[in-house]
């Protein structure tokens, strides 16, 4: 039995818990009364004042009878209310979800009160930071880039003209509840047959990202509604939203002057001078527009610079959205440079590039790493980032 969540404060258990108790007190204290009613006339030294002596403990000492009657009370009490909560979450409970009962009123009465939390960006960062933000509210919403063009949502972007849905499943993943056997289900790929996604056939492709195209051909082709629905169906802690309904087509600018278009392309190019996207005249997410203008706290990145963060901001609702919001920007960085797009930069490099596409009101705060001693992973350069 968790107790201790039941237990925690704000969840609304403790008061009735409380209540109950006094209540018990109040019918002791009524048994007390009677049973002195009922004794007042018995003779002594007969049997029945004796029996009496033994129920009520008197041959103890006052002390030693107080304590072993309390004893007996408050074990009483703690085996009852375990049964009790024990015979009510019975019926809700499975072998994988352990208590889900508890876990849904947790959610609801406590993570639910948490602070308007706005996550922007994609890419596995954003996902990463959405499971360590739904700990501690229930009010989340991560806003997603659609500029993906490779691998699966590239053949889905491409034979189905959605957006690209790789991003908006790992973040679904992420904010599900049950969320391990949720992200195995979301993240399976059918076995590759040697074509990849790129061929025919299911090979390659990822259960999740089936799922939200199957869910908007269901919604009419609406978009944003397949993804409120995949937000409901799979119980999302928060909810998850693309920035807009449009694919977006990411290019940018070399130093050199060479122009790179798509997304997959623009991550392995260096010296990157200048990012756009187009269309240029797609609408921003309704939803997402209200949450930035709720928001007591807006969260940019972590993740790729130019591709998985900058994209969104490219929007120019969104841009203004996020500067004109009253709520805390934060800015996270990654914690060492990419390979490719952000080659050779340090902290001050991703927030010039920041505020040079997004303007300079973007960000309040920025938050980076000064553990120079990290082991650096596979695929990232050797110059760790610090404030």
């Amino acid at each position: 039995m968790n107790l201790r969540r039941w237990l925690t404060p704000g969840i609304g258990i403790k008061r009735w818990l409380l209540l109950v108790f006094v209540g018990l007190l109040f019918l002791a204290l009524a048994f007390a009364y009677a049973l002195r009613q009922a004794t007042r006339d018995l003779e002594p030294g007969s049997l029945s004042e004796q029996l009496f002596d033994v129920l009520t403990l008197s041959f103890l000492p006052p002390l030693v009878r107080v304590l072993v009657v309390a004893a007996i009370g408050i074990g009483c009490v703690a085996l009852g209310s375990v049964m009790v909560i024990r015979a009510f979450m019975n019926p809700f409970r499975s072998e994988d979800s352990g208590h889900p009962l508890v876990e849904v009123i947790y959610q609801k009465r406590f993570l639910s009160r948490g602070p308007r939390i706005v996550a922007i960006g994609g890419g596995t960062g954003l996902s990463m930071l959405l499971r360590g933000l739904k700990e501690h509210t229930s009010n989340l919403t991560a806003v997603v880039t659609v500029a993906d063009d490779g691998g699966s949502s590239g053949v889905l972007r491409n034979e189905l003209g959605i957006p690209p849905v790789g991003d908006i499943r790992n973040c679904i993943a992420a904010l599900a509840d049950s969320e391990t056997m949720m992200d195995q289900v979301l993240q399976y790929r059918f076995p590759d047959d040697g074509a990849g996604a790129d061929g025919p056939g299911l090979g390659g492709h990822a259960v999740g990202n089936l799922l939200i195209a199957a869910m908007t051909a269901v919604e009419g082709g609406d978009f944003e509604e397949g993804i409120r629905q995949m937000n409901r169906v799979l119980a999302v802690r928060g909810q998850v939203l693309p920035a807009t309904a449009t694919p977006l087509v990411l290019h940018a600018e070399l130093a050199d002057g060479t122009v790179i278009d798509g997304q997959s392309a623009i991550a392995r190019a260096p010296s990157i001078a200048r990012a756009w996207i187009t269309p240029t005249d797609v609408r921003a997410s309704e939803d997402a527009l209200a949450a930035i203008a709720d928001a007591d706290l807006i969260v940019l990145g972590p993740g790729s610079l130019y591709t998985s963060l900058l994209p969104s901001l490219l929007l120019p609702e969104i841009r203004e959205a996020v500067a004109a919001s009253p709520a805390l920007r934060v800015f996270v960085c990654n914690v060492a440079t990419q390979p490719g797009e952000t080659t050779g930069f340090d902290l001050a490099d991703h927030v010039e590039a920041l505020v040079a596409h997004a303007g300079s009101g973007i960000v309040e705060t920025v938050l980076g790493n000064n553990q120079f001693g990290a082991r650096v992973g596979p695929g990232y350069g050797a110059q760790a980032m610090f404030l």
